[in-house]
């Protein structure tokens, strides 16, 4: 068996299969040629050498007196003359086959059984090796086209496939025989022979990819590409961005003078590539999404519909646009919202009235509501901004510490302390007049019922009038009826 220990030791070294597919192979073939020759492989016991320098097959058979299955029996007398006078009837004895007594045909079962196990094997290692590199860019060469569909020889003795579907295919894109592809790995799956990998030219991820290698900062995570999008063989828009505000994202991308992208772009048969840098506000977005196009200004006209106008002048209306539609088309895709192009000319025909006064009702009001959320609490005299600290220490001193104190007791004019002067007071008190608002304790507001039927009788002589234009309006309205603002009115919670 010196020549199976050998053929066992190259496809180990050169084929990379593993010691134990290999031993499983090697023994399913043995037993399938025992099978071919005598029925059944039940008995068949197959031995290798601990250092898998050998391999030998037996016949393991019943010690018996009077054989009835010669492939299963042994005479006693034979056993014994194989194996010594030990031997008792009912033992087991294994008896050593001569492969090469083997009939051809028994020979060949045996080397097909073998040539598809390590065909099993050979496709399990392919898959195992190219199952975790989906998503990575691979490099073949044409070598034929069917139904429009392009096959690329990876190599690997004609085992590992690509193909490059129609679907996957960039529009401008021609091959001749041997030429050079690189593509993206989007599937694989397994084949007669091996494996096929399903290829992409036009996915976006083929040109960050290629722009990752071209860009060290990309790589190491200075600079992040957001998104991309692609109109495969016309243009493609990356958004980047980076946490460090001493790099600039899209310069980095670019090179200098152009060279990194330009290598990008001659990968991809000169397709345009335009690189912007990513905004987390829409509007400023929006703005560099439509590059190459200057945008003069971007109006949201609906947040929640994310819909927006991006407003340009003449000279770049067709640019923004892009040919058939794929600038914008390709920004609204980048940006997710819904963007049209209007030249100044056409915005002007356009009633923003509706769409501004809602955004400036809702800016002031939030800036209201701003402002309320970020006053600090001052309960003390010590604590008004720029009092005078000697003043406010001896107020301290004759138990006035609390600002509610000090009105009570100014009013009334009952503070006399020596070394503070009315006009020290009087400063004190326009510092709390400027800075200081007094809020109504709500448990004092439910033990004085008569003085809150007061405050509704007051709320309700008040006079309301728009944010927008100044007009008087009523509690019973939605509209200003002079600018036509859109509010509504909330009641206080009790």
């Amino acid at each position: 068996m010196s020549e199976m220990a050998e053929a066992i030791r190259r496809l180990i070294e050169e084929k990379g299969y593993s010691e134990e597919s290999v031993r499983q192979t090697i023994e399913k073939a043995l037993k399938a040629a025992y099978k071919k020759r005598y029925g059944t492989d039940e008995n068949a016991i197959v031995k290798f050498a601990d250092d898998m320098s050998d391999v030998s097959l037996f016949s393991r058979k019943v010690v018996i007196d009077g054989v009835y299955d010669p492939t299963m029996e042994i005479e006693l007398e034979e056993a014994r003359a194989l194996a010594g006078d030990e031997i008792e009837e009912g033992d087991e004895i294994d008896i050593l086959e001569d492969p090469k007594s083997y009939e051809r045909s028994e020979v060949s079962t045996g080397k097909q059984t073998a040539h598809q196990g390590l065909n099993e094997t050979y496709k399990t290692s392919l898959y195992n090796e190219y199952k975790d590199k989906v998503g990575e860019i691979i490099i073949g060469y044409y070598q034929r086209e069917r139904n429009g569909n392009i096959y690329v020889d990876l190599g690997n003795a004609g085992r590992l496939e690509g193909v490059l579907p129609v679907k996957y295919q960039s529009k401008l894109e021609f091959y001749d025989k041997n030429d050079r592809i690189k593509a993206l790995i989007v599937d694989i799956k397994p084949t007669n022979s091996g494996i096929q990998l399903i290829l992409s030219r036009s996915d976006p991820k083929l040109v960050c990819s290629i722009l990752e290698k071209e860009v060290p900062e990309i790589a190491d995570g200075t600079v992040e590409i957001v998104k991309a999008v692609r109109d495969a063989g016309y243009r493609t828009k990356i958004a980047v961005s980076t946490k460090r505000e001493e790099v600039d994202p899209v310069g980095a991308c670019v090179g200098l003078k152009g060279v990194r992208i330009q290598n990008v772009i001659r990968e991809l048969l000169n397709e345009k590539i335009d690189v912007l840098k990513y905004e987390s506000d829409p509007a400023e977005f929006i703005k560099n999404a439509l590059s190459p196009a200057q945008v003069n200004r971007v109006v949201i006209m609906d947040a929640e519909k994310r819909q927006a106008l991006a407003i340009v002048d003449e000279s770049q209306f067709s640019l923004a646009i892009g040919r058939q539609g794929q600038n914008v088309r390709l920004a609204n895709r980048l940006c997710d919202w819904n963007i049209d192009v209007k030249t100044e000319e056409q915005a002007a025909d356009i009633d923003f009235s509706n769409v501004n006064t809602v955004q400036n009702a809702r800016a002031l009001f939030n800036d209201e509501a701003a402002e309320e959320e970020n006053y600090d609490e001052i309960t003390t005299v010590a604590e008004l901004p720029g009092v005078n600290k000697e003043v406010a220490e001896l107020l301290k001193a004759n138990g006035i510490e609390q600002i509610q104190d000090f009105v009570e007791a100014y009013d009334s004019d009952k503070i006399q302390i020596e070394g503070v002067t009315k006009e020290a007071l009087d400063e004190i008190n326009n510092l709390i007049n400027e800075n200081v608002e007094f809020v109504e304790d709500e448990a004092e507001t439910e033990e004085a019922p008569a003085q809150a039927e007061s405050t509704e009788k007051a709320e309700e002589e008040e006079e309301y009038f728009c944010p927008e234009c100044g007009a008087k309006i009523t509690l019973d309205m939605t509209h200003c009826p002079n600018c036509g603002c859109e509010f509504e009115f909330e009641e206080d919670a009790e």
